[in-house]
């Protein structure tokens, strides 16, 4: 019988967890489709994994011999992936925004001139995971802006930090200020990101210096595009200074914003993973190009 690893990873969060909200904001999916995916797996297998209740998912007979040995199972395939890649010399860096990123596409250039034999791929994911592809194994390496959710996890080097402003529609009153004042966009429908990336929604959102005054959302959004088309139908969001050179566009403004902390970019790997001088010799020098930034 085959078995999609995805399910797997899924079945091991969960029975890490214990339960389905904590997994699914662990893995960046949403808690009926984890679900879903949980239902699918038992269906191929045909055994039941958890018994659900309202304490949370607690594994069956069954479900501890598989939890038993599935991080085994993942480690292999996953250091079948490694090796892979290493064979075929290619390195994976993931990021979310250009403005993290920043002069990283010079870094990678100067890295093929000194590694010939090495193939780097830059991939950008959208804002529904923010650790950037690592906590699904679909790089080596990101970029990635702090916190967000499993990061603990994982080995993260600070690079540097950027101050957060807001970006207004065109036609908002506050849009002819030069800085805002945080407490006076407090009732302003916000841009958000998904419910299950947690701790990056709750930073973009600033809760935690709202001085309890509740959230209101105005929308929902995972891409850059989307999220400036929201901020344009009248919506604000904190945004990176950066925000300003790299998303510019008519009908929105970014302003400085005062009673804000910064955002902090860093750089990401798993821990424990098996060293490689190539992967090592290009974080690195990204992190020595970022770092002066």
């Amino acid at each position: 019988m085959d078995v999609d690893t995805r399910l797997l990873r899924y079945f091991a969060a969960v029975a890490e967890e214990g339960s389905l909200t904590a997994a699914a904001q662990r893995l960046f999916v949403s808690q009926p489709a984890l679900t879903k995916q949980i239902r699918r797996l038992e269906d191929d297998l045909g055994v039941r994994l958890f018994a659900r209740s309202r304490s949370g998912m607690a594994l069956t007979e069954a479900g501890q011999e598989l939890a038993a040995r599935a991080p085994a199972l993942l480690d292999g395939w996953d250091e079948a992936v490694r090796a892979t890649g290493r064979a075929a010399r290619v390195l994976r860096l993931g990021f979310l925004d250009a403005g993290a990123v920043g002069a990283v596409p010079e870094v990678i250039a100067e890295f093929r001139r000194a590694w010939p034999e090495w193939r780097v791929e830059l991939r950008q994911f959208d804002w529904s995971d923010p650790s950037a592809g690592l906590t699904r194994g679909e790089v080596d390496a990101a970029v990635v802006r702090l916190p967000f959710p499993g990061q603990d996890g994982l080995r993260v080097r600070e690079l540097f930090v950027e101050e957060r402003g807001v970006l207004l529609p065109a036609g908002h009153p506050l849009a002819d200020r030069e800085t805002v004042e945080f407490r006076e966009l407090w009732d302003e429908p916000f841009v958000a990101a998904g419910a299950g990336t947690g701790a990056w929604r709750e930073h973009w959102l600033a809760t935690e210096e709202r001085d309890g005054h509740p959230v209101r959302i105005g929308a929902v959004t995972h891409r850059p595009d989307e999220w400036l088309g929201a901020v344009a139908a009248g919506c604000v969001a904190l945004a990176p200074a950066s925000a300003a050179r790299f998303h510019a566009r008519p009908d929105v403004v970014f302003r400085a914003v005062r009673g804000v902390s910064p955002s902090r970019v860093g750089l990401a790997r798993p821990r424990g993973r098996t060293r490689e001088a190539a992967l090592d010799a290009l974080l690195e020098a990204v992190a020595r190009r970022l770092s002066r930034s």
